[in-house]
């Protein structure tokens, strides 16, 4: 029994490190064995997911990015490399992308079957088309975060808060005893004695709220008066948006992800903020596509 020879091309830009595990994980169910795996990514990305691409055999093919698409033509080239030095059997792409389908013809004129792995909610029906054979993953967000943080929070309060109840039951019990024992020993004459001390304190009660009445109505001022609202969020300038995204300018499209990193990065857009809102508040001058779901952004002047 022969075993295909297979590639697996990521395109780390594109894809979430959930996606690329089970990509992974089905493709050495399937063929039994990954003969070439790596991932095309910028050095930030290959810093931050070193840990599981070491994990998952995946070497890192570390790109600087020069301008639009460079990831993608990265890949590309290194693909046409791969098939002619290596002659695999299975070439497969992991990429929500539409833009290898130049690509995905070329590598099937070599005799490969090309097979295509996206993501849920990023790849639309004409990416899928394109490839032999498509699988959609669906992104399991923090799965493997919440596990390991949680339970030693929670074992360190839970006995200091058993310590305290048992603490505070011990001194509850004292100041019901103590009282009992005090009446009992007690002569006459200590109660004709407290007499006169209670109607002291009676006194004071009743001298203390004179008072109340001069801060009362401070603090009424102080909470009936209305909250500072947040000083809006500045909106970014035309000028400033097309100097950190130079390729608009030249009327080339970028693609979304990469547009928002930039801006974030450059303190345009806020870390939170919605960015089909952020190129709504300039009208008609940016179009972003495809409408359903958009992935580019392209600035029409």
């Amino acid at each position: 029994m022969t075993i295909d020879r297979v590639m697996l091309l990521i395109d780390a830009d594109n894809i979430s490190v959930d996606v690329m595990e089970q990509a992974v994980k089905l493709l050495l169910n399937q063929h039994g064995a990954l003969h070439v795996r790596r991932a095309y990514c910028t050095a930030e990305s290959a810093v931050k997911h070193q840990a599981i691409f070491k994990h998952l055999g995946i070497k890192p093919m570390v790109n600087l990015a020069a301008g639009k698409n460079s990831t993608d033509i990265a890949l590309a080239v290194d693909a046409v490399d791969l098939v002619l030095a290596e002659r695999p059997d299975v070439v497969v792409i992991a990429s929500s992308d539409s833009d290898f389908a130049p690509l995905v013809h070329r590598l099937r004129e070599k005799g490969c079957v090309v097979r295509g792995i996206g993501q849920q909610g990023k790849v639309g029906d004409e990416t899928q088309g394109v490839y032999d054979d498509f699988t959609v993953l669906e992104h399991r967000k923090g799965e493997s975060e919440g596990a390991s943080t949680t339970k030693p929070a929670r074992k360190a309060p839970t006995r200091k808060t058993a310590a305290k109840a048992t603490t505070a039951t011990k001194k509850t019990a004292a100041a019901k005893k103590t009282p009992t024992a005090r009446k009992t020993a007690a002569q006459p004459e200590a109660e004709a004695e407290a007499k006169p001390a209670r109607k002291t304190r009676s006194r004071k009660k009743t001298e203390a709220p004179t008072e109340a009445p001069v801060a009362a109505p401070a603090e009424l001022v102080e909470a009936a008066a209305p909250a500072a609202a947040p000083a809006p969020e500045p909106v970014a300038g035309l000028s400033a948006v097309l100097a950190c995204l130079p390729e608009l300018s030249a009327g080339q499209a970028i693609a979304l992800n990469v547009a928002v990193q930039r801006l974030r990065e450059a303190r345009l857009l806020g870390r939170n903020s919605s960015s089909l809102r952020f190129f709504a508040q300039f009208g008609d001058r940016f179009e972003l596509g495809p409408i359903d779901k958009p992935t580019r952004v392209r600035f029409r002047g």
